[in-house]
């Protein structure tokens, strides 16, 4: 287990929110926060569209919020990419001073 973590201002503390709460980046995060998975795999066992998932796990893996693991090679010469959740945990405090959102990697 990590133990950095990551303090966000009020106006990324918002987006971080909005973007982990939209249901497919749920389903990706919390699918590979404990283990690698490829594209496949998450889509498979989320349920998830194929293309919808490749999207946003470019989308995440931009943001930093998803990162490449490891690559091997398949039966088929082709190159796969496991990816790995870079948050364990996610804490939000809303007050009358505003938004913080903690991130625990």
């Amino acid at each position: 287990m990590s133990l950095s973590s990551d303090y966000y201002g009020e106006n990324n503390s918002l987006l971080l929110l909005r973007e982990v709460a939209e249901i497919i980046t749920y389903k990706i995060i919390t699918s590979t926060m404990y283990s690698a998975k490829t594209v496949l795999q998450i889509s498979t066992e989320n349920k998830l569209p194929l293309s919808s998932t490749y999207k946003r796990i470019s989308r995440l893996c931009k943001a930093g919020i998803l990162s490449v693991e490891r690559a091997s090679i398949d039966e088929n010469g082709k190159k796969v990419l496991y990816y790995k959740s870079k948050i364990k945990a996610i804490e939000a405090c809303l007050n009358e001073n505003g938004l913080a959102v903690h991130v625990r990697k």
